[in-house]
């Protein structure tokens, strides 16, 4: 069964640019016509397969879909054809990034709704917001900034959850999760927040910044847990509290076209 477009728009985050941002709106109305196209072509995939994961010495859940999609490559077409990528400032993330539409985040939440509830002890109808954006891995590793060479959470809220859709093959790296040695922290909730605050920025105090490079094993501050390979059209899903990096090693194209580089498609939903 195909996703069709829902009655009601599920809540989106985009709408406090000021008007003055053009190139935003201009998204909107492109998308808005582009995803009337998109409707139901987005299907699950006959061999769709899943499993849970519990990973470190905390059991943080990580959900993984394999063979998520029936067609992904509709989704490498729409940004391609349709996506204005441009440069992150305000995140963790080191590349670009453009809107996906709003219909792939309904897709997400029809056909993985009750496996997420119950990993993640959710209610399945308990989404109060979401964001998703294709992105590309851009930045070398003598750009990076001092935060991008360390695995990183992306919230305190242990009720936000990242899901990761890899749109590119294994060669481009996967994501790894961490403990923090100095704490033992595998995530960070608001709870924990300021104790590794003070904790990283003693070591970084004593220590120095770590050197120019993506973190893609152990090192003296942090210890991997586990990883999941990139593999095309697979979907990861894990808390957004939880410590994790892009395994990006030496090699890497950073190459910024959708259809060479290391396309994700990258969400985030929010539960009440």
């Amino acid at each position: 069964m195909g996703v069709q477009d829902p009655s009601r728009r599920p809540r989106a985050r985009y709408d406090d640019r000021p008007l003055s941002d053009c190139r935003y709106f201009r998204s909107r109305i492109i998308q808005s016509v582009t995803t009337t196209a998109l409707s139901g072509q987005l299907r699950l995939h006959d061999k769709f397969r899943i499993s849970a994961l519990r990973l470190g010495t905390e059991g943080v859940p990580v959900l993984v879909v394999d063979n998520f999609l029936s067609k992904p490559e509709i989704l490498i077409d729409f940004a391609a054809d349709h996506c204005a990528f441009e440069g992150v400032t305000d995140t963790f993330y080191p590349g670009t990034r453009a809107m996906a539409p709003g219909i792939y985040c309904f897709a997400i939440r029809a056909f993985l709704g009750q496996a997420i509830a119950e990993t993640f002890g959710l209610s399945a109808g308990g989404v109060v917001g979401e964001l998703s954006h294709f992105s590309l891995v851009t930045t070398p590793p003598d750009n990076l900034s001092v935060v991008q060479r360390m695995p990183h959470f992306d919230n305190t809220n242990p009720k936000q959850l990242a899901v990761l859709h890899y749109l590119c093959g294994s060669e481009f790296g996967g994501t790894s999760f961490y403990r923090h040695r100095g704490t033992g922290f595998e995530y960070v909730d608001e709870a924990r927040n300021a104790p590794y605050q003070r904790a990283l920025n003693g070591e970084l105090a004593n220590q120095g910044p770590p050197p120019r490079r993506y973190i893609c094993e152990d090192d003296a501050l942090f210890e991997r847990t586990g990883s999941c390979a990139a593999a095309f059209n697979r979907l990861i899903l894990y808390r957004s509290i939880n410590l994790h990096s892009a395994d990006i090693r030496p090699g890497f194209n950073f190459h910024g076209s959708p259809r060479t580089g290391r396309l994700t498609v990258n969400t985030f939903f929010y539960y009440r």
